[in-house]
């Protein structure tokens, strides 16, 4: 009986662990700010186009730098590309203590451009570099593995959300009835909460930037192995020529792409699909943390089917789930509809790193400037979310203003991520070659 690969080699295991950890470092970005379209629509009075150009911003940075950053760890290494990365992080996160002097929402949206330069570069750096880290074999299974600490990462960020932010706006307070008091106020009441909720908001950002600034440090002083290719040239025309012929790269990048916004957009509108039958954002959150309590379940159960499973037939599978799910959360209003929605992310787990994992597989060296579009395809959580803040603007700034199919415009706009999922499922079905992991 032939014994099976190890999923990471013994002398590899701990920069495995150090660069795992990055995945939920930029988790934690990535749901620490989901909450702040909600938070930033309240306190800056803005309609659902505008609030969702938080997303635009921060999903915005990973298109506008993941492709130099590909230029840069090729010519430089893996290990200055996380600490560039990490210096951007940092940088991004303590730009919010002078936003929220100015109360200045641009000047919000600009510290999170910049934040997400820095999540860029971690991410060009450590997804290929996960895969890099043991046999080709175990590869899209090795990237599960990372991947999934990123749900923990962003659990945290969810509850530093909820506990710090959310819970402390004093722009979220009702009366006894239930109605928002900001809502009815003089412009002079209203000056004095918001000065103090955006430096609510701030004070959460500016100590992760401290703690990143920590993590730079410790990062700095480890030596870490560098990639097999130490030449340093950067032969990006003739890397482009090899990827454009690579069926499996290319749609795997759109399907990225899509994927990406299906998942912002689950998880930036459970909020306005919360408050449109009446719950509050703050209680929202728990859906939210429930939405990825089971992504993170989803993470590890899909690591371990994967050694008896293919990817292609796994992420067909859960493309399909996602639908039906998705399909539930548009027609089936109220509490039901919530929890169709919140299961979807059950389905989502395996799509970020399976599409990554397939899509590079082969690839060797063009890795790194594949990586960097698949990197790029993020920027899909910029879109995606624009237009379904277009589609809750129908009617006015409330959520349930209009009826489209017989639903309110809140489970309508969940359209946009059905026709997500449904362009993962034809990647799943038209990929190529994908053997069975570990097998």
């Amino acid at each position: 009986m032939t014994q099976k690969p190890a999923l990471v080699p013994k002398d590899l295991l701990l920069p495995f662990i150090l660069v795992t950890s990055l995945f939920a470092l930029w988790g934690f970005a990535n749901d620490i700010t989901n909450p702040m379209v909600a938070a930033f629509k309240r306190v800056l009075e803005l309609n659902n186009t505008q609030a969702s150009w938080v997303q635009l911003a921060f999903y915005g940075g990973y298109f506008t730098m993941a492709l130099p950053a590909a230029f840069f760890i090729k010519k430089y290494s893996y290990k200055t590309g996380v600490l560039l990365g990490l210096g951007l992080y940092a940088i991004g996160a303590c730009l919010f203590y002078p936003a929220a002097a100015w109360e200045s929402y641009g000047f919000f949206l600009a510290s999170l451009y910049i934040l997400t330069f820095g999540l860029a570069f971690l991410e060009t750096t450590a997804n290929p570099y996960i895969l890099s880290m043991g046999p080709e074999v175990t590869a899209t299974q090795r990237l599960n593995l990372a991947q999934a600490f990123n749900p923990m990462g962003a659990l945290a960020g969810l509850f530093v959300a909820k506990t710090f932010i959310l819970n402390a706006l004093q722009s979220n307070n009702v009366d006894e009835n239930g109605n928002i008091i900001f809502d009815s106020l003089d412009e002079a009441a209203k000056s004095v909460i918001r000065t103090n909720d955006l430096m609510v908001i701030r004070n959460p950002y500016v100590m992760l930037g401290l703690v990143v600034v920590g993590i730079f440090i410790v990062i700095l002083m480890v030596k870490m192995p560098e990639s097999k290719d130490s030449t340093g040239k950067v032969n990006f025309g003739p890397t482009m020529k090899r990827l454009v012929k690579n069926r499996n790269f290319v749609e795997g990048t759109l399907a990225q792409m899509f994927y990406v916004g299906a998942q912002i957009m689950v998880w930036t509108y459970i909020y306005q699909y919360a408050e449109s039958i009446g719950i509050s954002t703050y209680d929202a959150v728990n859906y939210a943390y429930a939405s990825l309590g089971i992504f993170l379940v989803g993470r590890w159960i899909c690591t371990f089917l994967m050694r008896i499973i293919a990817p292609r037939k796994l992420l067909a599978i859960f493309s399909v789930m996602a639908m039906v799910f998705t399909v539930g959360a548009i027609f089936l209003t109220g509490m039901i509809g919530l929890y169709s929605l919140v299961a979807i992310s059950f389905a989502m787990s395996l799509m970020f790193p399976t599409i990554y994992g397939v899509a590079l597989e082969g690839l060797g060296e063009d890795s790194k400037f594949a990586a960097a579009f698949l990197v790029m395809a993020i920027v899909g959580g910029a879109i995606m979310p624009t237009l379904q803040g277009m589609i809750l603007d129908l009617g006015g700034k409330g959520y349930t203003d209009v009826i489209i199919l017989g639903v309110p415009e809140v489970n309508f706009s969940f359209v946009l991520p059905l026709f997500c999922f449904l362009v993962v499922l034809l990647f799943a079905v038209r990929v190529k070659e994908v053997g069975r992991v570990g097998s």
